[in-house]
This record gives structure tokens, sequence and C-alpha cells, in this order.
């Protein structure tokens, strides 16, 4: 077994240390994220590369700013849908 000796106060003591196993476990590596609004930017995932549609460069909560989509009322709907004026 590997022992790791550990400083706690004035005393040692002993903690055994674990390993992983060898060969079981997928490549953990550098990957490349690249969003719509064209920010791109350096992780670790499993992946070699992601594309977003949204980051933290372009959602609102981050950046503060609010994007409103007018997409019209109930009415306006009615309207369009049937050539009303």
């Amino acid at each position: 077994m590997d022992y790791a000796v550990i400083m706690q106060g004035a005393t040692l003591s002993r903690k055994e240390v674990i390993c992983m196993k060898e060969g079981i476990h997928p490549k953990y590596q550098e990957c490349k994220v690249t969003c719509a609004c064209g920010n791109e930017f350096v992780t670790k995932s499993l992946e070699s590369e992601m594309r977003l549609d949204i980051c933290s460069a372009c959602h609102p909560f981050f950046t503060g700013q609010q994007k409103f989509v007018n997409r019209g009322g109930r009415v306006e709907k009615f309207k369009n849908k049937y050539h009303i004026d």
C-alpha cells in the first residue's frame, strides 16, 4: 500500500492513497469551445471540440443586457393569420 503523510496540527497521521485503475477511464483532454457569437475558449472535456449556441459572453444573465423579441400578442397573431387590418 502507498501511504501519504498528512500534517494535522502537531501530530502526523497516515492516510491511504488510492490510485485509479489503468486503462478503464476515458481520455480527459483539452477541448476548444466555440460559441455562435464567435467567442472561443479552451477547457477540459472528453470531447476535443464543442460548439455552443450561447455562452457566458453573450448570455443576458452575465452581460446584464436583455434581448426582447417582439413576438406579438394573440390579437396581432389572429389579425396576421386572417389578413385583417
